[in-house]
């Protein structure tokens, strides 16, 4: 194929991917009620699972009410004509691209398939299973834990009494999004080590070198991507160096390192 051509094709998984993102995104928009006004405002609420899992945990610790919540010390507000509408239209379409992840994946998987070798295309055939089943670990992952955490110490965060936290609604929904999405992604990271390390292009001897370096990446990145806080930047970057490390027991599995029988035997 000319690279005319490797154009339109990759157009049409674009296409084919926006369709399926779009349908979902529509479904979602019109489902405000339950999605805007439980998932999305979920943690913004002392009733969110989380909160009360670990107000169960603290009385069952016998620490008592430390770790309830009876009311969030903030407020959530729309400054903006339209802002509540673009607000709503821009999270549909996130959560949209979220349920859809599969299928986009799966596009791309099918862009890509063709120009792979026989025994490539043999060691990425679970990408797309294995690949939703990271993202949306991690998806959960930043909605359950990493955002209501954020959101919670942000939100209750005071410099003085006399000023009261009133959060606008694009400020909330941005920083849910990020985090959630940016989890998801991180996630991703076994997979990538996975693929990596069956085209030999990576060993865990490599990664086991570079640790330190790995580390203070995860650093930066982790404070990048969450708010500008030590609490979320410990929250996601605990889950980095845990997934670093399975990372390097499966670049091992998957590459093991040669014994000295086999080195004398070649």
């Amino acid at each position: 194929m000319s690279f005319i051509d490797h154009l339109e094709e990759l157009r049409w998984h674009l296409i084919r991917s926006l369709m399926v993102i779009s349908i979902i995104t529509i479904l979602v928009f019109i489902s405000k009620a339950i999605v805007f006004g439980k998932i999305i405002l979920g943690p913004s609420k002392a009733t969110f699972f989380t909160y009360q899992w670990l107000c169960t945990i603290g009385k069952k610790l016998k620490l008592g009410n430390f770790f309830c919540f009876e009311k969030l010390t903030f407020e959530i507000i729309n400054t903006e004509m339209a802002g509540q509408f673009l607000i709503h239209l821009k999270s549909s379409f996130v959560i949209g691209f979220i349920v859809a992840f599969p299928y986009v994946l799966f596009e791309i998987w099918r862009f890509v398939k063709p120009g792979l070798y026989e025994n490539e295309r043999h060691y990425t055939s679970g990408i797309v299973f294995f690949g939703s089943v990271f993202f949306f670990m991690g998806v959960l992952f930043g909605y359950f834990i990493l955002t209501p955490f954020s959101i919670n110490f942000l939100g209750s965060y005071f410099v003085s009494e006399t000023v009261a936290n009133t959060i606008t609604l694009s400020s909330y929904v941005s920083t849910l999004t990020t985090l959630v999405v940016a989890s998801g992604a991180v996630f991703e990271l076994p997979m990538i080590v996975y693929i990596l390390a069956k085209l030999k292009l990576i060993t865990a001897k490599d990664m086991r070198t570079y640790r330190k370096h790995g580390l203070v990446i995860m650093l930066i990145f982790s404070a990048i991507i969450t708010p500008p806080d030590l609490t979320s930047q410990i929250i996601i970057a605990l889950p980095l160096y845990i997934l670093y490390e399975f990372s390097i027991l499966i670049a091992k599995r998957v590459n093991p390192p040669e014994t000295s029988e086999q080195i004398t035997s070649t």
